[in-house]
């Protein structure tokens, strides 16, 4: 059975993936402040790290703080969440990730929701 990963095409395709992912999201108006005096290197590897290990990448580990750990000293909305999450759906249509791995990759970061934002109106409805 193929692993997710190499769906996508292995570790240059998520590499790309990543490296547009983190463009797009460290330039975007409405988040794009939060990575303001942000390392954009090491931020793309602990995203790459994270992803990779989800999708079932051999040999690589998340190797980051807890996501709680990380995002708890800022105060995340709700709304910034999701627009995190836009650009990463978008950055994945874009890159012609398989629909099916999109679907999956996109419900694993909702579920990791409560871990990145408290903020009692996160749920969009």
């Amino acid at each position: 059975m193929v692993s997710r990963f190499e769906a996508i095409g292995g570790e240059r395709a998520l590499r790309a993936i990543i490296d547009d992912f983190v463009a797009r999201m460290t330039s975007d108006a409405m988040i794009g402040f939060f990575f303001a005096k942000v390392d954009r290197a090491r931020l793309a590897e602990k995203e790459y790290e994270h992803a990779a290990d989800f999708l079932g990448a051999p040999d690589v580990r998340y190797t980051g703080r807890p996501l709680r750990a990380a995002h708890g000293p800022h105060r995340i909305f709700g709304g910034q969440f999701a627009r995190r999450k836009e650009i990463l759906r978008q950055v994945l249509i874009a890159h012609r990730v398989p629909e099916d791995v999109q679907r999956a990759w996109l419900e694993h970061v909702e579920s990791l929701r409560a871990e990145v934002t408290s903020d009692p109106g996160s749920e969009c409805r």
